[in-house]
Formats: structure tokens, C-alpha cells, sequence
């Protein structure tokens, strides 16, 4: 549904030339310490620290139609996997659906957040994972930034990124460890404090007075609510539950994670 009647349409100049850069900082925390004893996981870094790119790239992040401030649509996918390849020789948008069979974790979604007459914000989240040699690196989410142009027809910013958490990553490696006759599945979960593409800086939007927005964390709930049917419930604490559970004379069921509901990162 949109959530504003004021449609506008997304202009880039393909022609232009944009320097992404990329970041990957060394791996802080594993819970295990496979950063410690795995070389893929240990020596992870970006395989291109700048490259340049035609401003095509990133017309898989707009619409095919004019949208409202609020509205979301789904990022095509070629040139996102073309810039994850910065961070990573082999990046994957799939999520394994085929192993695991979870298909609200796999897409790439974008939202219009805010507009004047200069500038367009779009924000975005994708799932994606990295084929490591022995395993896999699956972060908890990229998010992102990309900030337009309208008269120059030009990206501005763009920012895709691992956000913090205490833990933002988890990893499968296959391996063999003392007294296993041979190699098998173990996984373990860590913190990354960057891993990051950017264009220009977010300065931008710091300084904007749009005409028509919503605040970020209103972008960031619609696009969750794309990915994860868990997000739709209505969730209250504990303390809550057990003063309204009286009142309506329900039952408290609770339930024990070992990870979060609203990302990869478990």
C-alpha cells in the first residue's frame, strides 16, 4: 500500500563514472575462535579496495515505476552481486534456500524514505552470503544508503553495509577436528566491526531538509516486515506478558532462542 499520494520517478545518468570503495575490517570475536583457526575466516579482506564502475550499476536499485515516500520494491539482482564481488570473489544472493528451504530470508529490498526537490534517499537491505574455501560467511544483513541526484542525474552517496550488533556474522566451515575420521559441518557466530561499500559521504544527509519523508527507523521496520513474518506479532516483554496474561485470562507461552528472529546472524 502507499503511503503517500505523490509519485515520483528515478533518473540516473548511465553513462557516469562512480568510485565504490571497499572495507572489510579483520574479524574481532568468535564465539568458537574460528577467526583464530580458520585461514578464510582470519585473512577475510576486500579483494578490491576501489574500483570504478558505470553509474548503470546501480540502476537495479530503483523502481520500474514511479513510488511514494514509504513504498518498497525488490532490487534487481545482477548489479548488486556485480558490487558485492568488490567485497568478495563469490558472493551468493541465494541463502542456501535449497538446503535450508527458508525463503523469507533470501531477497533484496528497497524502500523510497524521502525526496525534495534536489535529492532522493532510498534505502535498502539485502541477504547475501560469501563462499569462503571450506565454508561460508553469512552476514546478519547489508544495509544501505543511496542518495540521488535528480537534476545531475548522479549518486551522490551510497552506502552498503554490515551493521553493528554484538554478533553480525555467522559461519559454516567444513573441517576436521581431532578424532573425526572426516571432514564435517561446524558453525560458529562473531562480530565484524566494518564490511562496507561506500560512495561519497553521508554528510548529505545530515544537512537535507526533504520535502516529503519518513524517519529511518520507519524505512528499516517496512523493509523487515518484507523479509520476516516473525516481525508481524505484536511482541511484548516478559514483564508485560505476565501482567496482561491475568487480565485475559491466557496462557504465557514463552519461548527460548539462542539468536535473533530479524536477521542472519544465528
Amino acid at each position: 500500500m502507499k503511503t503517500l499520494s505523490n509519485e515520483i520517478t528515478f533518473n540516473l545518468a548511465a553513462d557516469a563514472d562512480v568510485l565504490v570503495k571497499a572495507f572489510i575490517a579483520p574479524i574481532e570475536h568468535t564465539v568458537g575462535g574460528f577467526h583464530k583457526r580458520w585461514d578464510a575466516l582470519a585473512n577475510l579482506r576486500a579483494a578490491e579496495p576501489e574500483k570504478q564502475y558505470a553509474a548503470a550499476v546501480f540502476h537495479d536499485f530503483l523502481p520500474s515505476e514511479a513510488v511514494s515516500v514509504g513504498e518498497c520494491w525488490e532490487i534487481k539482482e545482477a548489479g548488486v552481486e556485480e558490487l558485492l564481488k568488490q567485497l568478495h570473489r563469490n558472493p551468493s544472493l541465494d541463502m542456501r534456500v535449497e538446503m535450508y528451504g527458508l525463503e523469507e530470508c533470501k531477497g533484496l529490498r528497497a524502500c523510497l524514505r524521502a525526496y525534495n526537490d534536489q535529492l532522493i534517499h532510498i534505502v535498502f537491505r539485502i541477504h547475501a552470503e560469501f563462499a569462503l574455501e571450506d565454508g561460508w560467511f553469512t552476514p546478519s544483513q547489508f544495509a544501505g544508503h543511496l542518495v540521488m541526484d535528480r537534476d545531475q542525474k548522479a549518486v551522490v552517496f551510497f552506502q552498503m553495509y554490515l551493521p553493528a550488533g554484538t554478533l553480525n556474522f555467522d559461519v559454516h566451515w567444513e573441517t576436521t577436528l581431532e578424532g573425526w575420521d572426516a571432514p564435517r559441518w561446524i558453525t560458529d557466530c562473531g562480530y565484524c566491526s566494518q564490511m562496507e561499500l561506500r560512495v561519497g559521504s553521508d554528510d548529505v544527509l545530515q544537512s537535507t531538509e526533504f520535502t516529503e519523508a519518513i524517519t529511518q527507523e520507519e524505512a528499516e521496520r517496512l523493509l523487515i516486515l518484507q523479509f520476516y513474518k516473525s516481525q508481524r506479532i505484536n511482541w511484548v516483554s516478559l514483564e508485560e506478558a505476565l501482567e496482561m496474561a491475568p487480565a485475559q485470562q491466557k496462557p504465557v507461552h514463552i519461548i527460548s532462542l539462542d539468536g535473533p528472529l530479524a536477521d542472519e546472524a544465528c
